[in-house]
């Protein structure tokens, strides 16, 4: 089945204030940015995470029946007809759903895998050409090893990818805590502003 491709909705008006060169650019004008984000296996769109995006950004979570891996990704890729995020975010299980995305060309715009579960849903390790991801993952996690993301982000363009390792848990409570979630996302998205 083909499905389209979809990317990053970048504020237009931004880009061009930038390419007129170094003028200081007025972020309060400029639109929030839209999270699409992918829950774990055992999270929900009332999770912690999703409130925290939600309280930060324009940001959707779609619920999911995490017992059907196939369901989640089309679900996911029907989202972007309609929300046309800024940034996927996909945690755990969430994370693989969002590989799965990127690995099919469906999702090509920047991409935040928090404690990815990719190799043990049976993905390769993978990530595309020219496609900026950034990988979150806590030194201290006994679900999903911090190798399976380093072995992830020995892939895809090395200057588009990034792997943070921090020090924390399978869900990342300090991380999130501590507002430097919400930080990442925002570096993430500028970086792939200014490099795209």
């Amino acid at each position: 089945m083909l499905m389209p491709v979809f990317g990053p909705c970048l504020n237009c008006e931004y880009l061009r204030a930038l390419d007129r060169g170094p003028a200081i650019v007025d972020l309060s004008d400029m639109p929030t940015p839209r999270v699409q984000f992918i829950h774990g296996l055992e999270g929900s769109p009332q999770g912690i995470k999703a409130r925290l995006f939600a309280e930060h950004f324009t940001a959707l979570t779609p619920a999911m029946d995490t017992h059907d891996f196939a369901a989640c990704v089309r679900l996911h890729a029907d989202t972007f007809v309609s929300f046309r995020p800024d940034v996927l975010v996909g945690s755990s299980f969430g994370g693989a759903v969002a590989v799965a995305l990127l690995q099919r060309g469906v999702w090509r715009g920047p991409t935040l895998l928090l404690a990815q579960a990719a190799l043990r849903r049976g993905l390769g390790a993978q990530l595309p050409e020219g496609v900026h991801v950034w990988l979150v993952h806590g030194t201290r996690d006994d679900v999903v090893g911090i190798e399976d993301s380093r072995l992830l982000a020995h892939s895809g363009t090395p200057a588009f990818v990034r792997l943070i390792e921090v020090d924390d848990d399978h869900s990342l409570h300090g991380t999130v805590e501590s507002g430097k979630l919400v930080g990442i996302v925002r570096e993430l998205l500028d970086t792939a502003r200014r490099t795209s």
